[in-house]
């Protein structure tokens, strides 16, 4: 990109920094140690949650992966890590609400872990699932529908990322309609994965299709990104000021 398209697209930015303070509650991260694609160690937990804390979280549910083939965790998994965290946010006085839940892949062992009611739940029976980003989901609808007989909310997790529905508005609203919440990543509404994905989440903002954001913050790239770019996006103000999103609520 040459130094004319660098100076123009700055000139789109905001002048003034977002207040994710506003959302009180990020519902998707990745800061248990060790256990998936997130933090690494305990150091990278408390900076990264530190960084939370100073973009004005109140509360933080953090979200692990659980999938068959790459992170087999379990509920117990999970919240010994939470308790593993929490000891050592109060041990360096980072004065923040931390709880976990995770993001479940929908494969065949999310479905046999619903009917044993074996899924991490946050405010309220919410669960945050996600799909592959290579293939069409063949039982994303069924497991939605399964959710919700089941008195679960499922969230669907970043779905403008998922290419095979880029430009395809009508089943974002069909997913809603069938109960579901669309959670929109924070840096979507930027050119972090790409142009595609952020044309999408822009629409999905424009059509009042988005009910929560989430940082699905992994690492210090993420967060140096949010920081240094997110914040200044015209629809990140946009969809703050909307007044539509649920984060607050959980």
């Amino acid at each position: 990109m040459s130094f004319f398209s660098n100076l123009f697209d700055r000139k789109k930015l905001s002048a003034t920094a977002a207040n994710l303070g506003l959302l009180k509650t990020d519902m998707h991260s990745h800061f248990i140690p060790g256990i998936d694609d997130g933090a690494k160690t305990m150091e990278d937990s408390l900076r990264l949650i530190r960084g939370m804390k100073e973009l004005g979280y109140e509360k933080v549910i953090t979200t692990p992966h659980t999938m068959s083939d790459y992170y087999q965790n379990t509920p117990g998994i999970i919240l010994d890590g939470l308790e593993n965290v929490r000891e050592e946010l109060k041990k360096n006085n980072i004065n923040i609400q931390l709880e976990a839940a995770s993001e479940y892949y929908v494969d065949y062992e999310f479905g046999e872990k619903l009917k044993r009611a074996e899924v991490l739940t946050f405010s309220g029976k919410h669960v945050l699932i996600e799909v592959s980003f290579l293939n069409p989901p063949d039982n994303l609808e069924a497991t939605i529908f399964n959710l919700n007989i089941a008195g679960y909310k499922p969230i669907l997790a970043h779905p403008e990322r998922y290419p095979y529905w880029h430009g395809n508005m009508e089943k974002y609203e069909r997913l809603r309609d069938m109960g579901a919440l669309l959670q929109v990543n924070i840096l979507s509404l930027t050119q972090y994965y790409s142009k595609e994905v952020n044309q999408t989440a822009m629409k999905l903002v424009d059509l009042s299709l988005v009910d929560l954001l989430g940082t699905d913050m992994h690492h210090d790239k993420h967060l140096e990104a949010i920081c240094t770019r997110a914040l200044y996006e015209p629809y990140l103000h946009k969809l703050l000021e909307s007044g539509k999103l649920l984060n607050a609520s959980l």
